[in-house]
């Protein structure tokens, strides 16, 4: 493989920006569903994929969603296009005989709640930020969100217990009028060594 383009850089990380403010053109379903066949192919430690994904485009599953959220995040997100509650599914494993077949990693999982749980959140946070950036290679803009009450979320869309909210993420067509000031970014030497 050989480099992807300067353009094609600038557009996925380097003037690649978090939008909280999002034009009011709609986000198809086609495109969604583009998204996620981008996105599916990215890594996860034994191809778990734990992360499960329920996209909110509807007034009413914004309304579902709106008591969870921290005030900073209410408006800007029952205005997004696109909500995405990025979930981890502690029983990722029950899929690893068909995605991980090199051998029987179930069990290993299934004995270990915690080791399960720790996959789990480690590589539904990966997908997230891979999810971002099939989005901004696709030509849509998002935004990730931390402020939202864990416990409403998972009351709200996953009462059965089987799925745990990770992060939320609002998609659409980004409006640069809501940007803040980009801030900087630590230097190499600040976060970095070579051994």
């Amino acid at each position: 493989m050989s480099a992807v383009s300067t353009e094609v850089l600038k557009q996925a990380f380097t003037e690649a920006r978090t939008f909280n403010k999002f034009t009011d053109q709609p986000v198809s379903e086609a495109t969604l569903r583009e998204l996620y066949d981008l996105f599916k192919w990215a890594p996860t430690s034994m191809n778990s994929q734990p992360a499960r994904l329920v996209f909110l485009t509807s007034a009413e599953a914004k309304q579902k969603l709106a008591p969870a959220l921290s005030p900073g995040n209410l408006d800007k997100t029952l205005a997004a296009p696109v909500t995405v509650i990025i979930a981890q599914d502690n029983r990722f494993f029950d899929h690893l005989p068909t995605q991980f077949p090199a051998y029987d990693a179930k069990p290993m999982f299934e004995a270990n709640a915690a080791l399960a749980d720790a996959t789990a959140f480690r590589n539904s946070s990966l997908q997230g930020a891979y999810l971002i950036i099939a989005a901004r290679l696709l030509g849509l803009d998002s935004g990730a969100m931390s402020g939202f009450d864990p416990a409403k979320v998972n009351e709200a869309f996953f009462a059965d217990g089987k799925y745990k909210v990770n992060f939320l993420l609002n998609l659409g067509y980004g409006d640069a009028s809501g940007n803040y000031p980009r801030g900087p970014r630590l230097s190499f030497e600040e976060v970095a060594e070579i051994l």
